[in-house]
């Protein structure tokens, strides 16, 4: 079928090879673009992207052992949490949106929009994407976003009065810094997941997993249905022997040496 018939069911994926070395890689780009066909996904969710796949190579394109440290404080963290909220952007919804929502059901988590090129269509485009699948609740999304993160002026101080406004632990990813330093700053403990271990965000973040989001929410899922049995002394045992700055130490340890190894 013609793409100019707007057929949601064309897509350029179809025209990947099966064999093709990088068809995953593939895959992942065409869902962000797809995302900005449909008005979700800004130009520049394309450029952050990119500059996330290139941390992806340095670390294999494979979930290492301290993404999974990390993931599994998360989860402890999630689960401890009063109040924890999923925080959506538009490549989050783009590439993980049935993920967001099973996550969300499994450590009893608000899903809440929040944007940095912020627009009520937008809003309402993700809020689509995830009712379909599965949410029954997003926040965030037109005058519900009524609230703010004081000292911060960007559009992602807008907020959800009953959601990240009075959340407890916050989980994003895609992130720019501000908004982690400014929830941390309000007491909030912020689980990012960034591949650049560099970044501002995953300085600031409390908890930060230095790993794909394609990965790294299936994995989460993963341990929060195992660890919902533990008991409360046991998940706040995994959160106290956490340090973020041992595991990104680690993470930058571990592309140093990986980049010697394939430099020989």
């Amino acid at each position: 079928m013609d793409k100019a018939q707007g057929s949601k069911e064309w897509s350029v994926r179809s025209l990947i090879p099966e064999n093709h070395p990088r068809k995953e890689s593939l895959i992942i780009r065409e869902k962000i673009v797809e995302g900005l066909e449909e008005g979700y996904v800004v130009p520049q969710g394309l450029i952050a992207h990119g500059r996330g796949e290139c941390f992806d190579y340095l670390i294999g394109e494979k979930t290492q052992q301290f993404a999974i440290d990390a993931i599994k404080a998360s989860v402890a963290t999630l689960l401890l949490a009063k109040h924890p909220v999923i925080s959506v952007n538009g490549n989050m919804a783009a590439l993980v949106p049935k993920e967001i929502v099973e996550l969300a059901k499994e450590v009893n988590a608000k899903i809440e929009v929040n944007l940095f090129y912020r627009t009520v269509e937008r809003e309402k485009a993700i809020e689509k994407v995830l009712r379909e699948a599965g949410a029954e609740e997003v926040l965030g999304v037109g005058e519900d976003a009524s609230a703010t993160i004081p000292e911060l002026f960007s559009e992602r101080r807008r907020v959800s009065p009953r959601g990240i406004l009075i959340a407890d632990v916050v989980l994003l990813a895609l992130e720019d810094g501000d908004r982690t330093e400014a929830l941390t700053r309000m007491g909030k403990k912020v689980i990012a997941i960034d591949l650049n271990p560099l970044s501002r965000t995953a300085r600031m973040a409390s908890i930060t997993i230095v790993d794909n989001v394609i990965r790294a929410f299936p994995i989460l899922i993963k341990y929060a249905r195992a660890m919902k049995s533990y008991s409360r002394d046991t998940l706040e045992e995994i959160v106290k022997k956490y340090d973020n700055k041992t595991v990104l130490t680690t993470s930058l340890r571990f592309i140093a040496q990986r980049l010697s190894e394939i430099s020989l």
